[in-house]
Parts: structure tokens; C-alpha cells; sequence
């Protein structure tokens, strides 16, 4: 009798094929490539690592060796090899030295080391070897500039940071990265002009470079903030390419049934951040027999945060997308069966408007977290206050504007520290103390030739700042001291913890807010801790939320209309420190009664504009954002908020942008619209 082998297949037989085709240089590049990312894509890894490194030990001669060990590059990245990661990338370097998106992964691969030196060689090596550049490694020369100018600001060197973002815009003006992010730079440094045109940088390119939070500290000009935000929406976030494969959910009928409404915030700052603490008590007080809190956190991890454990207490459910897809976010929203969706990014940091895009509830609202309007097609309600947004300047917003008392909310609970001697916080004892703890980045020439003219009128005084870095904090005294300012008189608070910066803001006298984007919960914080605050309103929403927080808390004259009404209201407080112990007591006595600080009637009128929402949508009247003519704003706004009129009353504001129109229209006939151009013309 004879045995007859096996004859069950071997399941790796195919595989092994492959790596004999590679080890006998009948496995071309193409098909080698193709392979492995089947091999990837099908969750095989280990499988396409080995068939790179086989083909590669067998292949050295082959022309193309350098894209072999790139790819090869990528799926150890995959599998999590980091050592040979960067073995494969300096492999690839050395046999094509001109590679340049080998140098860009090389540098992020060490940057993600934490070898931030060597990342920024890395890139440098290929910067001064394309000094002749062509068109082929243009990209990545401008790629590997941003890098060293974004590596180096976050070192700390900072003016190393700008010449590098510099290179890159002259390189390619047209692309706004580089330039966006070299303004940011500038202005957190205090350079002023922010911006310098150069032979190869126009005032358009820096006006079109500019973010919607950056351009807020540059003009206040509502209608290019408007503009600027829907060009933002439809050329950045635009419409998702995979629309149709996602399954919009239709209004359920509520009202009046008794269910709850499901209610869903979706942010990446509810933690120790200034939302997340704003945002605390409003969600614990929420009515649980009216509303159901879905929280949807797509931020960084944040293990050991106790804002956040208390937000997640504070919810009905928490659901951490950070991992997921726009679609799959989506996806999971819907599957919630939320009603009400609220956006508390906004335009910020790590926000993920395209899941918003996808319209995964019926409802999309723009609150909290964002100081303007989105100017989406899908944003349809905005939450706001009177003050910030009054009826006449409603023209300057896409979504339809329901109000509360006070667009801050505030945490009534936060830690506070004992309060600290002035000595203890650098202070004179006797001395009248300016403050002002908004970010350098809202300073600007305007505004702090303001504070050395009060400082001028006020001998003795000291004016009291959150320090930027070291390099900005000395450029301040040199101007003060070029202005007439002993550079002393400057005094620069460091970085604290939080519950201990709260018990020092009390120290000072009085809090002087920046224009045009003011303080927002930094002078929540200040009233909190009795200091008065004063501001000027503009037009726009970031130069008017100070003056609702002022408002709301009940001292309404410190909201001034104008430079020199503010500059005059500082200086007779420093010289009458009685009328502001006056401003002080009445901060006190309506402490615990004003709108800043009742946080039970926030949760309740939030809850009342949800179900008004909510009974829009169920007759079919959910408000449609109104969309029309705003490139035409844009391309008139990149002129107009690049004059440098700082402060304007809004009929003179409104008639350089009707002037404006009327130019146009004389040339080609203008469609109407419903802010200044409206039909009839």
C-alpha cells in the first residue's frame, strides 16, 4: 500500500512566489509596488515589508532603487519600525541625493523622534541643494522651507522661523501657508506692520494668506471677516467628494411628544481649555428631562484632565472622534439620531468642519467657540447676544442669529488660589496698575501707542502684561522707551497655573482690552475676580465681545465708542482711583445676580432656542444661509481692510463699501443681495 501526500494547499503559496519572482529580478518595480499596496490595503503589512525588502536585496542594481527603499520607506512606517524607517529613507537620500520628498519624510521621521535638530538639517541639506531650482522640486523645497520655519518656531527660533517662512513665500506668493503662518509669527512678536510687501509679496497675497482668526486682529471689518470665511468654507473645507455615500438623516417629530431633543456639542477643546471651562456648568445644568447631551471630543488624547472628566460626568454620552473619518464621524453622529449639532470649533484649531458638511443632523448651530460667522452653506443658526450682534448688524452674518443673554459663558465653580501680595507678583505696592492679559497677538501699533499715551498721562503707573516670548517682551520696552516710557514701567507676568493666575488678575486696577479683537474669557475672568475692564466696540464680533462680557456684568460705561473717549475714561480713573473703587463695588454688588454669571438661566434659554430650532425644522422652516455675492465682498474687502482705518462709525463704514459697489455695477451690472446691495439699486 502506498500513502499519497497531502494535497491540501499551501495558503502562503502564492506569496512565496512573489519573493521568488524578487529574489530572481523578475518582479518589475511596477508590479512590485502595485503588490504591496494590495498587500497593505488588505491589512498585510508584514507581508509588504518583506516582499520590499527581499525585492530590495535582490535588485541593488536597478535604476530606481531609491523609490523601492521610499515605498519601502512607507510601509515600515506602517508596521511601526522606526529604526528602519530611517535606515530605508537615508538609504534612498544617498542613492538619489535630489529626492526630495525622501528629505521631507527623513525630517518628519526624526522630528517625530523628538531629534528636531537633525529634522531641520535634514530639510536645510536639500533647501541649499535646489538653491537653481525647476519646477519638479519646487514643491518640495517649498515644503521643507515650512517645515524649518514651523520646527523653529516651535523651538524658540523664532526669527530663524521667519526667514525660513520668508524664502517660502517668495518662492510661491500665491500659496498662502507659509505667509499665513509668517503673520501669525509676526504678530505674536509684536513686529509691526504685520505685514511688508516686497517685489515678489503683494498687500493681495498677504490679504488672501491670512486666516479668519488672524484677520480679526487686523481690521475690524465685519463684511471681509463674512467674506473671508466663506472663501475659507467653499476653497478649503468645500463640498465632501464622497457626499453621496453618506445617508442624511431626515427631522423626527418632537415636539410636544414628550422624548427629549438629542442635542450634540462637537468640539476639540472640551478640556483644561478656555471652551472647555466655559463650557463646564452649562452642560451640568443642563434639563435632562428636556435635552440629552451627546459630547463628540476630536481633540489631542487628554488622560489626566480633570475639565474633561467633568465634562464627560456632566453628559448623557461621550464619544471621542479623533480617530474617525469626517464620514465615519458623520456616520456616527447620525446614528446618534442627533437633532440639534453644534459646531464649537468654529475655524480654530483642530476643527473638523467637514463633518459638518456632511449635514449629519438637520440642525447644524455655529456657538461659543468661534468669534464670527462661518459663512457655510450648512451652518443655518448662530447663538449670540445682543451686544455682539445687534439687529442692524445682522447683515453681517450667513446664519440666522437667536440670542441669549451673554455669548460667555462662565464656570462659577473653577478653582480659585488665595491671592498673592503684589510683591510676590513683581508689582509696586503704590503704584496704579494697568492690566491686560490677552495674547501678544492682539497687540498691535494702534493699540499700544493707546496704552503709552495713558502711561504718559499717568505718572507712576505700571502696565502689567501676560509675557510673550523674551524677544517680543524687549521689543515692547524698546518702543515704550523710544515713546518716552521708562521700559521699566512695563512689567511682564510669566506663565502660571491656572487657579493661580485667576487670584493675581485681582491685583491690578484696572483692565485695558485690546481693538480690534478683544479680550473674550480673559475679561470674564478679570470681572470675576472684581477687576473692572475697558474696551472699545467696533463692528465686528471679536471687537464687540468684550464689550457684552462688560455689559452683562453690569457696568456698561466702561464700554467706550472710541480711542480717545477710552484713552480719556484710563486716565481719569488713575488720577480719581475713588470713582473706579466705585465701578469696583458695583461689579461686586451684581456678582452673583447679573446675566455674566447666571449660568442656570444660560442652560435654560439654550435649551428654549433648541426646541425653537427644533420646531423650525419640523414645519420645514430652517433657515437657508444667504450666500450671495460674497466673492464679490471678498475681492472688495482685500482692499478695504488693507487702508488702515483702524476705527470707523458704520455709516462711514458701510459707505466705502457701498462707494465700492457702485464702482462695480457702473462696470458690470451687480445681482441684489440682502446687506448693502440689496434689489432696486
Amino acid at each position: 500500500m502506498t500513502v499519497s501526500p497531502s494535497t491540501t494547499p499551501d495558503p502562503n503559496a502564492p506569496f512565496l512566489h512573489l519573493l521568488l519572482r524578487a529574489r530572481s529580478q523578475q518582479l518589475s518595480l511596477a508590479d512590485l509596488f502595485q503588490t504591496a499596496e494590495t498587500l497593505s490595503a488588505a491589512g498585510q503589512t508584514a507581508a509588504a515589508v518583506e516582499l520590499y525588502k527581499t525585492w530590495i536585496a535582490f535588485n541593488d542594481t536597478n535604476p530606481l532603487l531609491h523609490l523601492a527603499y521610499f515605498n519601502f520607506a512607507v510601509s515600515l512606517s506602517k508596521a511601526g519600525d522606526v529604526a528602519a524607517t530611517l535606515h530605508a529613507l537615508r538609504a534612498a537620500v544617498r542613492l538619489s541625493p535630489l529626492f526630495g520628498q525622501a528629505h521631507i519624510n527623513l525630517g518628519r521621521t526624526l522630528e517625530d523622534c523628538g531629534l528636531t535638530e537633525q529634522a531641520v538639517q535634514q530639510w536645510r541639506v536639500f533647501v541649499d541643494a535646489t538653491a537653481e531650482i525647476s519646477p519638479d522640486r519646487l514643491n518640495n523645497r517649498l515644503l521643507s522651507l515650512q517645515h524649518i520655519g514651523r520646527v523653529l518656531e516651535g523651538t524658540n527660533q523664532l526669527d530663524e522661523a521667519e526667514a525660513a517662512l520668508w524664502q517660502a513665500m517668495e518662492l510661491q506668493p500665491t500659496r498662502p501657508e507659509a505667509a499665513q503662518h509668517w503673520i501669525s509669527l509676526r504678530m505674536r512678536q509684536c513686529k509691526w506692520p504685520p505685514i511688508t510687501p516686497s517685489t515678489h509679496m503683494t498687500v493681495r497675497n498677504f490679504m488672501d494668506a491670512m486666516s479668519s482668526m488672524t484677520i480679526a486682529c487686523y481690521a475690524d471689518d465685519p463684511l471681509f471677516h463674512l467674506a473671508k470665511a466663506y472663501r475659507y468654507s467653499s476653497k478649503t473645507v468645500g463640498r465632501p467628494e464622497d457626499l453621496a455615500a453618506f445617508q442624511r438623516q431626515t427631522v423626527r417629530h418632537k415636539t410636544g411628544t414628550g422624548q427629549r431633543l438629542r442635542v450634540g456639542y462637537v468640539s476639540s477643546d472640551l478640556r483644561q481649555h478656555a471652551v472647555g471651562f466655559a463650557l463646564s456648568e452649562v452642560l451640568e445644568l443642563h434639563d435632562k428631562a428636556s435635552v440629552e447631551i451627546y459630547a463628540y471630543y476630536c481633540g489631542d488624547p487628554a488622560p489626566i484632565d480633570p475639565t474633561q472628566a467633568r465634562i464627560k460626568e456632566a453628559v448623557d454620552h461621550w464619544r471621542d472622534i479623533a480617530g474617525l473619518s469626517d464620514i465615519d464621524a458623520a456616520r456616527q453622529i447620525a446614528a446618534d439620531e442627533i437633532d440639534v449639532l453644534i459646531d464649537v470649533n468654529g475655524y480654530t484649531k483642530h476643527a473638523r468642519t467637514k463633518i459638518f458638511a456632511y449635514r449629519p443632523a438637520p440642525v447644524i448651530v455655529n456657538f461659543c467657540g468661534y468669534p464670527g460667522t462661518m459663512a457655510s452653506p450648512y451652518h443655518q443658526y448662530m447663538i449670540a447676544d445682543e451686544t455682539i450682534v445687534p439687529p442692524e448688524n445682522e447683515l453681517y452674518y450667513t446664519e440666522k442669529v437667536l440670542r441669549i443673554a451673554c455669548n460667555q459663558p462662565v464656570d462659577r465653580k473653577r478653582a480659585v488660589s488665595p491671592r498673592p501680595t503684589r510683591a510676590s507678583a513683581g508689582l509696586p505696592e503704590d503704584a496704579f496698575v494697568f492690566a491686560s492679559f490677552n495674547g501678544m497677538q492682539k497687540i498691535n501699533a494702534p493699540c499700544f501707542a493707546r496704552w503709552l499715551a495713558i502711561l504718559h498721562a499717568t505718572p507712576g503707573s505700571v502696565l502689567w502684561l501676560l509675557a510673550g516670548d523674551e524677544s517680543a517682551n524687549e521689543r515692547l520696552r524698546r518702543i515704550a522707551e523710544e515713546a518716552g516710557i521708562a521700559p521699566e514701567r512695563l512689567i511682564f507676568a510669566g506663565k502660571t497655573l491656572n487657579h493661580d493666575h485667576l487670584a493675581r488678575i485681582g491685583l491690578a486696577d484696572l483692565f485695558l482690552d485690546t481693538f480690534p479683537y478683544g479680550a473674550h474669557s480673559t475679561a470674564a475672568d478679570a470681572i470675576t475676580q472684581g477687576l473692572p475692564v475697558l474696551t472699545i466696540a467696533g463692528k465686528s464680533f471679536a471687537s464687540r465681545f468684550c464689550a457684552s462680557i462688560v455689559t452683562a456684568a453690569g457696568i456698561p460705561e466702561m464700554v467706550c465708542t472710541g480711542a480717545d473717549e477710552y484713552v480719556r475714561k484710563a486716565v481719569a480713573f488713575a488720577h480719581n482711583p475713588a470713582s473706579l473703587v466705585t465701578v469696583r463695588e458695583s461689579l461686586q454688588r451684581q456678582r452673583d445676580t447679573s446675566a455674566l454669571r447666571d449660568m442656570p438661566a444660560l442652560a435654560r434659554r439654550l435649551e428654549e432656542l433648541f426646541w425653537q430650532m427644533q420646531g423650525d425644522a419640523e414645519r420645514g422652516e430652517t433657515p437657508v444661509p444667504d450666500l450671495r455675492n460674497l466673492d464679490i465682498y471678498y475681492e472688495l474687502g482685500t482692499e478695504l481692510a488693507a487702508s488702515g482705518i483702524e476705527i470707523e462709525d458704520d455709516a462711514a463704514y458701510r459707505a466705502r463699501y457701498r462707494a465700492a459697489l457702485d464702482a462695480l455695477n457702473d462696470f458690470a451690472p451687480l445681482s441684489p443681495d440682502a446687506r448693502l446691495w440689496p434689489a432696486g439699486q
